[in-house]
């Protein structure tokens, strides 16, 4: 992923919150022939303290081809978080001036590294029990794996393909107008509130927070 200095972060603690509080990512791995890469869509979970960088743990269907192919080839995941579209009139700077164009902000942490498969039925079982404890949290009364029986537990495990991914290489992509001037700043933070929408207002949200 290209990352610009002044959009770039590489502090592991930060880089593993907005994994953690963006788990959906997409999962990119070379096909090895020379065709185009398999991409999967799917949630991850990281360990931040497993690990140089810490390590990512998911699953595929075993009917998808990328979890053969996962542990062939490095792979890629991508966590995006909000986005949104600035519009230059934003920009106080534009009346001075009109030196300005449009551009988007968002925030992306890009991982890589060689997927390991887990192949053990109590370690994919604890792997499922995370990954469903991580998302019924919030809830007022969580479902667990041992809400279903154990039968239909030991055949949904023969239909998954598991791994963990230790993380070899992470950045995180913050551009969120840093390289504009205080004013301007100001004025974009306004303009997406202005807009309504939920995604805007987290972009806005995200940059106050840089103020």
């Amino acid at each position: 992923m290209y990352v610009p200095p002044a959009f770039a972060e590489t502090e592991l603690t930060p880089l593993h919150a907005f994994i953690d509080a963006h788990p959906f990512a997409l999962l990119i791995t070379a096909d090895g022939a020379g065709g185009a890469p398999l991409a999967t869509p799917l949630p991850l979970i990281v360990a931040a303290a497993e690990g140089e960088n810490g390590t990512l743990y998911g699953h595929f269907a075993k009917a998808n081809p990328h979890g053969e192919q996962i542990f062939k080839s490095p792979s890629r995941a991508v966590f995006q978080g909000a986005d949104a579209y600035i519009s230059p009139g934003w920009y106080p700077s534009k009346q001075a001036h009109g030196k300005a164009v449009p551009t988007w902000n968002y925030s992306a942490v890009d991982v890589v590294g060689q997927a390991e498969p887990i192949t053990e039925p109590d370690a994919m079982r604890a792997l499922l029990s995370q990954l469903t404890a991580k998302f019924e949290a919030h809830r007022a009364e969580p479902w667990s794996l041992t809400d279903a029986p154990e039968a239909y537990i030991a055949a949904m495990l023969k239909g998954i393909t598991a791994f963990k991914l230790p993380i070899a290489a992470i950045v995180g992509k913050i551009k969120l107008s840093q390289n504009r001037p205080p004013e301007d700043i100001a004025g974009v933070i306004a303009g997406l509130r202005g807009e309504g929408m939920p995604q805007a207002e987290a972009v806005a949200d995200a940059m106050a927070k840089m103020l």
